[in-house]
């Protein structure tokens, strides 16, 4: 099959994403990392986000389906108050931030967010959620590199904020050989902005 007659596609995932200044302030304590880290792969901070259904490839047509049942869902859902705190690893490669705050509102969220998806006829693999924010990834066979940046960083705690708009986002995962980049096809605000402390 070739480039003309392939249907197009776009790689797809529905998330929250936190303001710059909380991206910044967590930036400023994973900047020694950074220098003493450069072979890490780290994630552009503009493209950090927290994850609440990822749908994989998906034809084109197939997202403006998705639009105004999610726009409805935005609507009907109010801001919520999250922050950015400590961090782990997954797969001993996979450095990443947590979450917290108002984590039953984000649960309540993510499942609505997976029912409005399913309603729409996509599938997609269910995965349980994790909230976090992906930071970095080590290379094949490089194991100590996350441990060692996750113990510098395990005791931060950002400030809260209100996570606002609900982002439906495209990325060019399998497209390119460069790093991963990420674009908001669009995005919704969440309810009538009144956010809820939890």
């Amino acid at each position: 099959m070739n480039e003309e007659t392939r249907p197009a596609t776009v790689r797809v995932f529905i998330a929250l994403a936190p303001p710059d200044h909380a991206k910044e302030e967590l930036a400023r304590a994973l900047r020694p990392a950074y220098d003493t880290h450069p072979r890490m792969r780290w994630n552009r901070i503009e493209d950090w986000h927290i994850t609440l259904a990822f749908l994989g490839e998906l034809p084109a047509s197939t997202v403006p389906l998705l639009r105004p049942p999610l726009a409805g869902l935005a609507k009907a859902h109010r801001p919520l108050c999250l922050g950015l705190h400590g961090g782990g690893i997954f797969d001993d490669r996979v450095l990443w931030s947590g979450i917290e705050g108002d984590l039953d509102g984000l649960h309540t969220l993510a499942a609505d967010v997976r029912g409005v998806v399913r309603g729409c006829g996509v599938t997609f693999e269910e995965r349980p959620l994790r909230p976090h924010l992906t930071l970095a990834r080590a290379r094949r066979g490089d194991r100590s590199s996350a441990t060692e940046i996750v113990a510098g960083f395990a005791g931060f705690t950002g400030v809260r904020w209100p996570a606002e708009r609900l982002h439906l986002v495209g990325s060019n995962v399998g497209r390119s050989s460069g790093p991963i980049h990420y674009r908001d096809i669009e995005s919704w605000p969440l309810g009538d902005g009144k956010v809820t402390a939890p």
